[in-house]
């Protein structure tokens, strides 16, 4: 149920909510890894590079769903952190109206765009249809993931980090059985794999959805919380839609990597892809510190105990810092034996490539951690012009690795991609964060002297 994150301890309270949400990333990300191991050493090479050249396009809209999600929960922890029920209600009825509108045009405007953006992309002949099969299903269900991010979401605003995990736990085992059962069994090639990850999608979005109906009192709502409050439906599109469009410019910068990527051919497309996966579980310890801290500096913004983010901040800031050395140094030293999880042993080419990857990124992964805990801190307590000024520049410095660096360095200047977009994003969010913390002292100083 709920848990109060404005007492006690914080990197304790922080830590244990932190947690569930860790092995829930863990488990969504085994969606699409199910898809690309299973469809890699069951189908080959250029089913997993068609599913591989997707993975930008598909986080374009994916990430779309988790920001807007993401966004609209944290008005919600702030309600929850004044203790005022009836505006989380009726901030609950409003984001499922807003996540229903946005899914319908999204979806719409997404699945026609597939094939022009393909194209775009300057897909391989060999991989274009394979590549349009499985994002093509993948957009029509994204309304699931629409459905998912935003409950899990806000059961997670309430301090209820653990119910998501449970139906992503049985979600994930549903996937991979079916992965297998769609692909190799019926079969039905890459679109199974898609399906797969759609139903299991579908599964722990209405589970987390029956939870809250009949176990979720606070977030039990009725016909009359669904009379839309102008200043509440600002207040969510004014962070919700930013925090969509931080994440799809990401996406983006993924996007133009991946057109570089296909002109250098499928051992490229497949290695990055590879490398991606292992890179993304490596950075989940981070990001979900980050997912705890947002929801923990929302609820605490909202009773108006600065204090407590303040000494969150710095302490979680040297955590993640610690972790990042760690998992940047495990990339670097198990990357073949990493890369030769998702392909045969015997296509060195592929192998090599991704080490590379792993190898470069690896030592960049302390810029990653200060992005992550700035950016996510700065959300938590509705700030979001500067995280999304850092996204664009995330996008900027992607594109300057697409179309230059790889010109010049073929696959080396790609990998130097993400250093350069993580240097690039973490200079304004850390200059963000001293001055939000230095206006939140000036407040308290100031309620302080008033009273």
């Amino acid at each position: 149920m709920e848990k109060d994150l404005t007492y006690g301890e914080p990197i304790k309270k922080i830590l244990w909510f932190m947690i569930p949400i860790f092995i829930g990333n863990l488990f969504q990300q085994f969606y699409n890894f199910a898809d690309t191991m299973i469809v890699g050493r069951l189908l080959g090479v250029n089913e997993l590079a068609a599913v591989g050249a997707t993975g930008s396009l598909m986080f374009v809209v994916l990430g779309f769903t988790q920001g807007c999600g993401a966004g609209f929960s944290i008005i919600l922890s702030q309600h929850f952190g004044s203790k005022n029920e009836k505006k989380i209600k009726e901030s609950f009825a409003t984001s499922i109206l807003l996540s229903l509108a946005i899914a319908v045009v999204v979806t719409i405007i997404s699945f026609l765009s597939i094939r022009p953006l393909l194209t775009f992309m300057q897909t391989p002949p060999e991989i274009m249809e394979l590549s349009y099969q499985y994002l093509s299903v993948i957009y029509l269900g994204s309304i699931t993931a629409f459905g998912f991010n935003l409950l899990s979401n806000m059961l997670r605003a309430l301090g209820d980090s653990r119910t998501p995990l449970y139906f992503l736990i049985v979600a994930c085992i549903l996937n991979v059985f079916l992965d297998w059962f769609l692909v190799q069994v019926i079969p039905m090639g890459v679109r199974g794999a898609a399906i797969a990850t759609v139903i299991a999608q579908a599964v722990a979005a209405i589970g987390c959805g029956l939870f809250i109906v009949y176990r979720f009192p606070l977030l039990q709502v009725r016909k009359k919380d669904f009379k839309l409050d102008k200043q509440e439906v600002h207040k969510q599109l004014a962070l919700g839609i930013p925090m969509g469009f931080q994440y799809s410019i990401i996406g983006l910068g993924q996007v133009a990597l991946q057109y570089s990527l296909n002109l250098l051919g499928t051992a490229a497309v497949a290695a990055y892809t590879a490398a991606g996966k292992i890179e993304y579980f490596s950075s989940m310890p981070v990001q979900a510190l980050g997912t705890a801290l947002a929801t923990f500096a929302g609820q605490n913004l909202g009773a108006k105990k600065f204090d407590r983010i303040r000494y969150a901040f710095k302490r979680l800031l040297f955590v993640s810092l610690i972790i990042a050395v760690v998992m940047g140094a495990f990339n670097w030293l198990f990357g073949a034996e990493l890369i030769g999880i998702f392909v045969n042993h015997k296509e060195h080419e592929v192998i090599e490539l991704g080490i590379q990857v792993l190898q470069i990124n690896g030592l960049s992964y302390w810029l990653l951690s200060i992005l992550f805990i700035c950016r996510f801190t700065l959300q938590g307590l509705g700030k979001s012009a500067v995280p999304t000024i850092s996204g664009a520049m995330e996008l900027i410095s992607r594109f300057i690795a697409a179309f230059l660096l790889s010109e010049q360095l073929g696959f080396f200047g790609l990998t130097l991609a993400n250093p350069l977009a993580w240097a690039l994003a973490a200079i304004p969010l850390s200059i963000a964060c001293f001055l939000t913390f230095r206006q939140l002292r000036a407040s308290e100083t100031a309620a302080l002297s008033i009273d």
